[in-house]
Formats: structure tokens, C-alpha cells, sequence
């Protein structure tokens, strides 16, 4: 059985990717680590960016400065990585 470690290692996705889609899609990270990927895999990259401009998005409307500077970050992180 893979752990989670290698499931996200062979995602192409890191764990703020995930957890993002997860804040998004209101599911598990297990769950949004294999709907990410498969949107790698399809080359919706701009869906991901999306997920996590919303969620950002919604961090801001709610105040919440910590949590939307964490997704700037993961945000930030999936446009390099992600063209």
C-alpha cells in the first residue's frame, strides 16, 4: 500500500495544492490529490489556478490574512510550476 507521502510525491502536486483543492472541492485530500493530478494529466492547469484563486478569494472576504497569504504562497508555487 502507498503511504500518502508517495501518493502526493507521484501526483506532481504539493500538499498546499491539495489542500486547496480540498478547501474547494469540499473533500477529502486523498480525493482532491487524485482530481488534481487527473487535471494535470488532462492540462486544466487554469482549473486548479482557479480553485485556488476562489479559495483566496473566500479567505479574503472572510478576513482570514493567514490563510490567504498561505494560498498567495501555494498559488504562487503552482504558476512556476505549472505553465
Amino acid at each position: 500500500m502507498l503511504t500518502y507521502r508517495e501518493c502526493l510525491d507521484l501526483s506532481d502536486l504539493t500538499a498546499g495544492e491539495v489542500a486547496a483543492i480540498a478547501e474547494h472541492e469540499h473533500v477529502d485530500n486523498m480525493i482532491a490529490m487524485a482530481v488534481g493530478h487527473e487535471l494535470l494529466e488532462r492540462h486544466e492547469e487554469q482549473i486548479i489556478r482557479s480553485m485556488i484563486l476562489d479559495d483566496l478569494k473566500c479567505a479574503d472576504r472572510r478576513g482570514d490574512r493567514f490563510h490567504a497569504a498561505e494560498l498567495n504562497h501555494v498559488l504562487a508555487q503552482f504558476v512556476r510550476e505549472h505553465r
